[in-house]
This record gives structure tokens, C-alpha cells and sequence, in this order.
């Protein structure tokens, strides 16, 4: 209702009473209806609260629910926001670069990208590592982009992110340190009794459940002694393809077992495992296995260790050598005293009550437990619901396990424990440490992502560098040529496309997958080493756990193959592979991963021909014959070696040099054609070629022609 309507309303009704009025009553009437009439104007001109109309309303309901002031509500129209918008505050500095500046918002490098295209003097920024030298520029794209800027400075930015990070804890208070049992590696050559070592002091059978006799993970297990004194063994692979592995299990035990068999003495791997125990600085205790067999010779194992720098108690050095037997158990009860003995002289000691520090030895994915990690605790004591950062990744511990699947409540240190609630799978040789809260973790893992991003391109700017410089080499020798022989003027022609080449040679795509993450990384160390100049090896994907069905499609659409170490094949994922003929090679053995790898790469490569020599004539006489009114020369012939086949291919040779290579025309002995000839059998041979002329002397030779199969041109350095 406007104004006018609402004034033309009052008066009617009250028109018959202003006659009647005295001056002062309608003076007084007069302002009372310019106060309605005011109120009905600023009614009509502001929203209601009710329905943010800007009409007046006539409805009795509303009147009604203004009059007992309910808090009925009526459909609104549209809501006002009185407290306005929070823009987002982002610290800037001067010359920053895309990346920094993308991190700083908190968005993408495309974002920024795509604000620079509408920003004035924005497209000499084309680069992730682009610096932006013009703050101006900084400013728009922070309003462009909805935000609000503050002036920082570069180095507080370094400096707050490098906080966020989670370290170690200094040292703790010697007073709260409580003695710990140690944690002792076995290490050694294959096949020199390591893991039967460890079963006799167990009294377990773990050798009958490896594959091919060998140890192909790290293994964290607790014995306890008769003694009652308990140790915590890592058991390392002996194969040279597990280097990495026996590495880092001399970086987080206390003492090294090293085993060495009194029948082969000091072999490769227990040189490199000998060099490992120096570079961490461990103490060796030599454990010389095998002294049962006739063939042990124990004094020359002594001085081969002597030649390794490894000077024994029996040359007035520090390291013991006790000789065993782990099959029949022979001084065994000497070597536990060894290392009982050693540890008490070390005073192994740690702090049972600070936050939770250990070291990644292995990660896998069980099939019912999800992803799990086998850590060795060293400091602290883990318990379910705790924190843990390891890499890049991190857990909220749901459950600890010992090496035979039974829950632990705790994990005390120098406890191994399979631990279960990882976001992602840790890598082996990670450092896992507790943290306090959520938003630590949050922090932390931040800025390690950060750090790893800027590594990366660190690495790859690294790469640019080098192929702008070749690049910029071969441009100044191209220069330097046109300068040196003259500008010359000529017909243009029209720049043709580059071609994109691409390889078109022999190649094998495989998908790779493990049970456990060491493994993984030997396979992928050895497979470092591949160079071939006849196949090309792509690894397409690689991975921890069983073979799932995107690895299937994965390896179709390469045309490739799927090789599996020590895990399982779901059925369902089986029969998908079949359906779409995806070879899956399951192996339990690293031996025979790589025996069957070279045998598919070796497949990949094409056919030779190879001529096998069946037969030899020598020709004594050469004659001519008419047939069709032509004269066809014919070689009298005496087979002098094997047998001539006239469906095989045949060889002329003239003091030794071929001059001739196919069929020939006829085969006959006597005045009868024949299919082959034998040795001693004189015969006629003439050529589908009539032109060549037949000499006394010429070697005649029947050869067939075979497709052999290619070996590859590689072997795994291990």
C-alpha cells in the first residue's frame, strides 16, 4: 500500500468528526496522523522482519502475531547477513616465486596461473619456479583471488615452517634411564645357517617355512632365555639383492651376530656385512657355524676373518668366536653368555616414559589387518591410541602384535611390534616418532610433504639446468658454423612438423608387487642395474600387497605382465586376468623372479635365423643336358658329408665364398629324381638359377634355415 492510499484511508474515517473539532482538537488530530502517516511511510519503504517484504501487510495473521509478539515464522525471502565476509589473510613478501605464493593462499599452482593470464604483466610467469619481482603483481592476484594481503618476510616464513617439524628429543636424564635387553642382528652370507641358528635358540621351525631355504625378510623376534635374560633378534637375508636390508638392521641393533660357515669361510656377503658393522659402529660377535661337517676347517676361517681386519680374542683382539653347530645345538649355551656378557659390559639403557621414538623394519599389507609395520621400539613406551609419524605418512595405533600374532597391551623398549592403523604404508628404514597431538601431527606432516615437493624440484630444475646447456652448447656451434660460412640466401620452404619418436624396439611393461615393503626395495635395487641394448624394460607400477584388478587392467592396456613376490592372487582377480590374457608369475623365491623375468624379456625379443648345415657335395664334373630346347648346366656331384634334401635350402660355395643361396632345380642319382642323397651316393644337381656355371671343386651345402630364440643381454648383479 503506498502512502497516498494509506493517508485517503485515515481521513475518511475521521472526516465527519473534524466539523465537529475545535482548533486546538484538530491541531492536535493533524499531528497524530502525520505520525501514522510518517510510520506507515517507513514501513513501506523497509523490509519486514518477518518476510523482508518492502509491502505493507494487510493479513490478520501477521497483525496477530505482531500483537502477541509470537515467534511464528513466515516464509522469508532472503536472508541478510549483518556481519559481512571474513576475507582470508595471506602473508606475502617480495620476490616470491609461483609455488611459494600458491602455498601461501593455499591453492594450486594452476590457480595462480590462471589469475596471472588476467593480470597485467603476468605472462613472463610461465614456471613454477618463476619469481614474481614485482609486488604489485603479488597484491592483485591476493584481491583477484578474494583474499586480503599483509606484508612478512621470507625468512620468519622459513623459520616458522621449519618448526613445524618433529624431531627426536634430546637426551633424557640419566636418573629416569632403565636398563633394556639388547637388540642383536644375525647377519652373514646365505646359505651359512643364520635363520637355523635363530630356531635353535627359539626352538622354532622358521627355516621350514621359508622358500627355497633362504631368508628373503627381516625378521624382529624376542627369545627369552633360560637364563630368563630376554633378546630381541633381527634375522637379515644373506642374498646379495638384499643389501639395503642388512644395512639398516646394523643401524638399529646394539650387537651383530656374525655367522660364517667353517666350510666356505669369509664369503661376499660377510664382507659387506662386516663393513656394515663398521660404519654403524657395532660390536661383532662371530658365531663360526658348522664345525659338525668333516670338511670344517675353523683356523682358516680364523685367519680369513683375520684378513678382513676382524682380529679375534686368539690374536689378542676384543672380538669373541665361539664355534657352534645351530643344527645339532652345539655351544649355543656359549654364544647366549656372549652376548649376555657384551650387553652388560655396554650398560643398554633407555627411557621407559618419554615419547615413543623406533625405526621401521618392515611394511607390508595383510589381507585381514590392513597396513601393518614392524617397528622396533627405542625409546618410550607405545600404547594403543598413540600418534605416530614415520615419513610421510602416519598411525593412530590400533593394535600392537608380537611375531606371533599375539595383541600386546604395550611396547616397552627394545620390543619389536607389529603395529596396525597406518594411513599409509610406512617405508622400511623410516624413523617413527610420537607426537603429542592431532595438529602437531597435521603440522609436521606438512611440512615434510613441503620439503619433499621442493626436493623434487630441486632435482628436477637440476635436469633443466643441464638440458638448457646442451641445448645452449649445440645452439652456439650451430651459430658459430652459419657465421663461419656466411649468410646465404635461398628459397624458403614451409617448416615441417617435428615428429615425436618414440620406442618402437622390443619392451616388456610389468607391474610389480610384493608382500612386504624391504622386498620391494631389494627387487627394485637390483632392477636399477638393468641395461640392455636388445629390450627395453618399463616398470609401469609397482606396489605392497596382492594383486588387485586395477594392476590387471594396468598390465592389459601395456601389453605387459604381472610378476607377484611371496603374495597371493584373489580368485576373482584370477579369472580377470585370464579373461584378458594378463600373464600374473607368482614367485616365493628372488632367485626365480629373476630367472623367469629374463625368460619373458628374452621372449620379447624377435627370432634369428640360424642355417644348420645338413649336408656337403663336391662337385667333380659339370655337364650340360637339353631340356625344353634349353641347356641347363648340371653338376655331377659325391656327397661328401650328411645328406642332401632337395625340399631344403641349398649353398654354392667357391674357395669359400658364396655365390649362390636358394632352391634348386633337381635332385636326381643316377637317371632318377630323388628327394635326398646320402653320404658316399654320387648325384646331379642343377639350379633353379641357369645362369651360374657349375667349376670342378665347387662345395655344394644343404642347409636348413631355423628361428632361434634370442637370450637376453643381461644378467642381475647380485
Amino acid at each position: 500500500m503506498s502512502f497516498p492510499q494509506a493517508s485517503r484511508l485515515l481521513f475518511a474515517g475521521n472526516m465527519q468528526k473534524w466539523r465537529f473539532m475545535s482548533t486546538w482538537q484538530q491541531i492536535k488530530h493533524s499531528q497524530r496522523v502525520a505520525r501514522v502517516l510518517i510510520q506507515k511511510q517507513i514501513q513501506t519503504t523497509r523490509p519486514c522482519q518477518w518476510c523482508q517484504s518492502v509491502y505493507l501487510h494487510e493479513s490478520s495473521a501477521l497483525h496477530a502475531a505482531r500483537k502477541d509478539n509470537s515467534k511464528k515464522k513466515l516464509v522469508k525471502r532472503f536472508k541478510v547477513n549483518n556481519k559481512g565476509v571474513k576475507l582470508k589473510v595471506v602473508t606475502v613478501f617480495e620476490s616470491m616465486t609461483v609455488e611459494e605464493l600458491a602455498q601461501a593462499m593455499d591453492r594450486d599452482c594452476d590457480h595462480v596461473f590462471e589469475v596471472l593470464l588476467y593480470t597485467k604483466g603476468g605472462d613472463r610467469y610461465d614456471q613454477e619456479t618463476s619469481v614474481i619481482d614485482d609486488l604489485d603483481i603479488i597484491k592483485d592476484i591476493i584481491k583477484r583471488s578474494g583474499m586480503k594481503y599483509q606484508m612478512g618476510s621470507k625468512e620468519k616464513r622459513l623459520k616458522a615452517n621449519m618448526n613445524k617439524d618433529v624431531i627426536r628429543q634430546p637426551p633424557p636424564d640419566p636418573a629416569e634411564m632403565v636398563s633394556r635387553h639388547p637388540v642383536v642382528t644375525i647377519m652373514g652370507h646365505v646359505d651359512h645357517g643364520k635363520t637355523t641358528l635363530l630356531d635353535s635358540l627359539r626352538n622354532s621351525k622358521i627355516v621350514d617355512q621359508e622358500f627355497g631355504g633362504i631368508t628373503q625378510h627381516i625378521g624382529a623376534f624376542t627369545v627369552k632365555l633360560s637364563s630368563g635374560e630376554s633378546i630381541t633378534f633381527l634375522d637379515t637375508p644373506g642374498h646379495a639383492a638384499f643389501s639395503s636390508m642388512r644395512a639398516r638392521g646394523a643401524k638399529v641393533t646394539d650387537i651383530i651376530i656374525l655367522v660364517v660357515a667353517a666350510d666356505d669361510g669369509v664369503m661376499n656377503q660377510t664382507k659387506e656385512s662386516i663393513q656394515h658393522a663398521k660404519e654403524a659402529d657395532v660390536p661383532i660377535i662371530v658365531a663360526i657355524n658348522k664345525v659338525d661337517k668333516p670338511e670344517a676347517d675353523i683356523e682358516r676361517t680364523k685367519n680369513m676373518l683375520l684378513e678382513q681386519q676382524l682380529v679375534l680374542e686368539d690374536f689378542q683382539g676384543e672380538v669373541q668366536a665361539i664355534p657352534i653347530s645351530a643344527l645339532k645345538g652345539t655351544n649355543l649355551d656359549l654364544l647366549q653368555e656372549a652376548i649376555v656378557t657384551q650387553a652388560e659390559v655396554m650398560e643398554l639403557k633407555a627411557d621407559p616414559k618419554g615419547l615413543v621414538e623406533g625405526s621401521v623394519i618392515e611394511a607390508m599389507t595383510d589381507p585381514g589387518r590392513g597396513k601393518l609395520a614392524t617397528v622396533v621400539i627405542q625409546r618410550g613406551t607405545l600404547k594403543r591410541g598413540d600418534l605416530l609419524l614415520a615419513g610421510t605418512t602416519w598411525a593412530k595405533v590400533r593394535g600392537m602384535f608380537d611375531d606371533q600374532g599375539r595383541p600386546l597391551q604395550e611396547a616397552p623398549p627394545s620390543t619389536p611390534a607389529q603395529i596396525i592403523g597406518w594411513k599409509d604404508l610406512p617405508s622400511a628404514g623410516d624413523e617413527v616418532l610420537q607426537v603429542e597431538s592431532m595438529q602437531v601431527l597435521k603440522d609436521a606432516l606438512e611440512w615434510r610433504i613441503q620439503q619433499e615437493t621442493l626436493k623434487k624440484i630441486d632435482e628436477n630444475q637440476v635436469v633443466i639446468d643441464e638440458k638448457r646447456s646442451q641445448h645452449d652448447v649445440v645452439y652456439k656451434q650451430a651459430v658459430q658454423q652459419r657465421r663461419e660460412s656466411g649468410r646465404k640466401y635461398g628459397m624458403s620452404s614451409q617448416k615441417q612438423k617435428e615428429a615425436v619418436i618414440g620406442y618402437e624396439g622390443p619392451q616388456l611393461p610389468l607391474v610389480l608387487k610384493a608382500d612386504v615393503d624391504g622386498s620391494l626395495e631389494a627387487i627394485l635395487d637390483t632392477l636399477d642395474t638393468f641395461h640392455s641394448k636388445k629390450c627395453r624394460l618399463d616398470l609401469i607400477h609397482y606396489g605392497v600387497g596382492n594383486v588387485t584388478e586395477t594392476d590387471v587392467q594396468l598390465a592389459e592396456n601395456f601389453g605387459g605382465e604381472i610378476f607377484c613376490f611371496n603374495v597371493k592372487t584373489p580368485q576373482a582377480v584370477a579369472k580377470l586376468a585370464r579373461s584378458k590374457s594378463v600373464p600374473i608369475k607368482t614367485h616365493n623365491v628372488i632367485y626365480s623372479l629373476f630367472d623367469n623375468l629374463l625368460d619373458s624379456l628374452s621372449t620379447r625379443l624377435p627370432h634369428v635365423e640360424e642355417e644348420e648345415v645338413l649336408g656337403e657335395a663336391e662337385v667333380k664334373s659339370v655337364f650340360e643336358v637339353t631340356a625344353r630346347k634349353k641347356k641347363i648346366p648340371v653338376a655331377g656331384c659325391r656327397c661328401i658329408k650328411g645328406s642332401l634334401h632337395r625340399k631344403q635350402g641349398f649353398k654354392v660355395l667357391r674357395r669359400d665364398e658364396v655365390i649362390y643361396s636358394g632352391e634348386i632345380a633337381s635332385l636326381k642319382h643316377f637317371k632318377e629324381e630323388v628327394d635326398n642323397v646320402k653320404t658316399d651316393m654320387m648325384c646331379g644337381i642343377s639350379l633353379e638359377d641357369p645362369s651360374l656355371n657349375f667349376q670342378a671343386g665347387d662345395v655344394i651345402q644343404c642347409v636348413q634355415i631355423k628361428h632361434v630364440q634370442q637370450d637376453i643381454d643381461w644378467q642381475p648383479e647380485f
